[in-house]
């Protein structure tokens, strides 16, 4: 009997041909899942993780990174901008925060002991913005078709398999676990992600401040769970503290526009 997962080949094959795409930084990607399928299993992810009995009850932050979220979702892409991107706070004192495809945020409280500003904020959901603005779930997803079987994983968003969706989505089976993207996805992601926060009004320097804020978290005995993807965190600082001056002009401009974000 002739094994299913071959009539998979050619329409993979296929699918190689027509699955080109290009991330806003340039840089070509190889995307074969659709938006809706990826909006899909983000929605379920987030439920999960919602259900998972973590989410605060902290109605005065959430209202300061609603506040954040949409001054950046203003300043997004078009199509993201038609979202209606949902933010909800986690009970855990990592300093961390994630994106999932179709406008899911989820910021731990403890990443208000290091972020402690609304500009430090910013950069962080920046950051998780530029993840999902570049499809980078849908590139590993995609990278996961090209190793395995795309039935195998689609079936993932619906059955059983949800550990294997939240780790193609870059969640961990918890909430408090997020697993790194590549160094290139994460590159990109600082770079979009410090655009935006300059193009909504935010301080682009103050990328450079919190990822400093996160190393001297730690105590500087090993890089938190965002810089741990690069071999050198200071380098990305020092990238970030780099890049934010040609941005200060894009903060002002958006400044005069009457992009004053005020969440205190």
């Amino acid at each position: 009997m002739r094994n299913p997962r071959s009539k998979l080949l050619p329409m993979l094959l296929a699918g190689l041909l027509a699955a080109c795409a290009t991330a806003p930084t340039g840089r070509s990607q190889l995307i074969l899942v659709s938006d809706a399928d990826m909006d899909r299993m983000g929605a379920s992810a987030f439920t999960q993780i919602k259900s998972g009995g973590k989410v605060a009850n902290d109605p005065a932050r959430l209202r300061q990174a609603r506040c954040i979220a949409d001054a950046l979702v203003a300043v997004l892409p078009a199509n993201q901008r038609g979202t209606a991107w949902e933010v909800v706070l986690i009970q855990d004192d990592n300093p961390n925060a994630f994106a999932l495809p179709g406008g899911k945020i989820g910021i731990h409280t403890g990443l208000f002991k290091v972020a402690t500003d609304q500009d430090q904020l910013a950069a962080v959901v920046g950051h998780e913005m530029g993840h999902v603005v570049s499809r980078h779930a849908a590139e590993r997803v995609s990278q996961r078709f090209a190793a395995d079987t795309a039935l195998q994983v689609l079936n993932a968003a619906t059955g059983g398999e949800r550990q294997q969706l939240l780790g193609l989505l870059g969640v961990g089976a918890q909430a408090g676990v997020l697993l790194p993207f590549s160094r290139q996805h994460e590159s990109e992601a600082d770079l979009l992600g410090q655009r935006y926060m300059a193009q909504a009004g935010f301080d682009p320097a103050a990328a450079a401040t919190v990822w400093e804020n996160m190393v001297r978290a730690t105590g500087g005995s090993r890089a938190p769970t965002f810089l741990s993807t690069h071999p050198d965190p200071q380098a990305r600082i020092q990238s970030l503290r780099a890049s934010a001056p040609g941005l200060k002009a894009t903060q002002e401009q958006a400044r005069a526009a009457g992009r004053r974000p005020n969440c205190r």
